[in-house]
């Protein structure tokens, strides 16, 4: 079960660690989601959404 927001999509992306000497090495970045009940097209269910969505969904209601 991966983390991806329901709504937009957001999920993992991958970068770079880079050291004080300039290394680089491979490293992934996490979306800030949570589990939440989200009603879509009439159904309540429990779904990850990411911080960025629910703050939307806030300012809409």
């Amino acid at each position: 079960m991966s983390r991806v927001c329901v709504i937009c999509g957001k999920g993992k992306v991958s970068g770079n660690n880079v050291s004080h000497s300039n290394r680089r090495t491979k490293r992934t970045f996490n979306a800030n989601v949570h589990k939440v009940k989200v009603e879509i097209d009439g159904v309540e269910s429990t779904e990850y959404v990411c911080t960025r969505c629910l703050r939307t969904q806030n300012k809409e209601n």
